[in-house]
């Protein structure tokens, strides 16, 4: 299987290609929905070409000023993907409005022809992102998807036009498909927002992350528990893991790797566990209970 950013560098080029082909067949059919899909897929190829730069920094390896790597790179082509396809739908919307009042004849028999080849490029582009398990590649594959629905659309319409003539099936089909496309993309931007403010990931259950810890032998509790995700794709564990004294004491590397192994079926690969006894703590909530505590003893009247 080809790598991500080779799957991003074909899908950008193949997109480029296309929209010149759009164009072309946007003006000598008088379609707007086609001239609309080659604005947008324009807008497309600027977001996959700008995505497989990011894809490429994204695998430098980790230095001195980015401890972590630069994976979050993919992070943010998938944010200034969704915020080009957002643009460009409002655009697409505008532009239908005047359609509405003055439908005009377009030239159906090539609309079919243009939307045949438009399935078959987006498509292909489409099936190969959607392999991908990086929130980049999601965002980009809603890109292809929708271009590829679009034609699917056009297709249809272009036969309602050839048959019945009715060309009110142009501007229609153009705010249908983009409405729809942009309530799928306003999801996973959601999810891109939410990474970036490191959130727990949508495919990540805390309390039964927390749970299946818990029932590891030996240990008592936990807490101080962070999840977060680097860009959708590498999940980062961090928590304090309270044991047993009989653990701590002979069995705390064999707990910890017990603990990793639990977390890997949550997809969480990169953790950080610090391990403590019951007689001590430390982190956000024992710092909290030490205050309280000294808060009551101050409160507690002398002698």
């Amino acid at each position: 299987m080809p790598e991500r950013e080779e799957r991003v560098r074909f899908a950008a080029f193949l997109n480029f290609g296309f929209t010149i082909i759009e164009l072309v067949g946007g003006f000598w059919t008088n379609s707007l929905a086609i001239l609309s899909d080659a604005l947008h897929d324009f807008g497309d190829s600027i977001a996959l070409l700008a995505s497989w730069l990011f894809e490429r920094g994204a695998k430098k390896s980790p230095d001195a000023k980015h401890t972590f790597g630069y994976q979050r790179l993919s992070l943010f082509s998938a944010l200034f993907s969704a915020s080009i396809l957002v643009g460009g739908s409002i655009i697409i919307i505008f532009q239908a409005i005047p359609r509405f009042l003055n439908p005009e004849p377009v030239n159906a028999f090539g609309m079919v022809g243009i939307a045949v080849l438009g399935i078959t490029f987006n498509g292909a582009g489409f099936f190969l992102l959607k392999k991908g398990e990086s929130l980049n590649e999601k965002v980009l594959s809603w890109h292809l998807l929708e271009d590829m629905l679009g034609w699917v659309g056009i297709l249809v319409g272009g036969i309602i036009i050839y048959f019945w003539q009715f060309y009110l099936i142009d501007p229609i089909m153009t705010v249908a498909l983009t409405t729809f496309i942009l309530y799928n993309v306003a999801k996973n931007l959601r999810e891109a927002i939410n990474i970036l403010l490191q959130g727990v990931p949508k495919h990540i259950n805390l309390e039964a992350v927390k749970q299946e810890v818990k029932a590891v032998k030996g240990v008592i509790g936990l807490h101080d528990i962070h999840i977060w995700s680097l860009e959708g794709e590498t999940d980062v564990f961090t928590a304090h893991v309270v044991l047993d004294d009989e653990t701590l004491e002979k069995q705390a590397e064999q707990t910890k790797q017990t603990i990793k192994e639990t977390l890997l079926k949550h997809h969480i690969e990169h953790s950080t566990i610090e391990l403590e006894s019951k007689y001590h703590c430390a982190g956000m909530v024992c710092e909290e209970r030490h205050k309280a505590t000294n808060a009551k003893e101050k409160e507690s009247p002398v002698g």
